[in-house]
């Protein structure tokens, strides 16, 4: 499987799952990007189209966490939700970006629950 063709599986996913998942004000969606060296995550709010917290391993709080990717992404999901709460969200609903809930994706997640968000 060429490159090409794995990205363009992962965007039909992605597509498939955003169907049935939409962010509230008070069930925002955490939508994760990975990239090779890099994970973002953001608390959208669809309906009024806006992003309520955004966390990322560039962010100073997060890159001080020594270690692998998936230690860094398990820090930006605490560290995003510690920023949720600032905002006053409490649960939110995870949007994986159509990658497997496997490795940093999970680690992330794993975070944010620790944090105290409910997804």
């Amino acid at each position: 499987m060429d490159a090409g063709t794995k990205r363009v599986s992962r965007l039909r996913r992605h597509r498939r799952v955003r169907k049935h998942i939409s962010g509230s004000a008070e069930r925002p969606r955490l939508a994760v990007y990975r990239s090779n060296r890099h994970i973002y995550a953001q608390l959208i709010d669809d309906a009024d189209a806006r992003t309520l917290a955004a966390a990322s391993d560039l962010d100073a709080d997060a890159k001080a966490d020594t270690g692998g990717k998936t230690d860094r992404a398990k820090a930006v999901g605490a560290l995003l939700a510690r920023r949720a709460k600032e905002a006053g969200v409490e649960q939110a609903v995870f949007d994986r970006g159509g990658r497997l809930y496997h490795g940093r994706v999970a680690s992330l997640a794993e975070g944010a629950r620790e944090g105290g968000l409910s997804i």
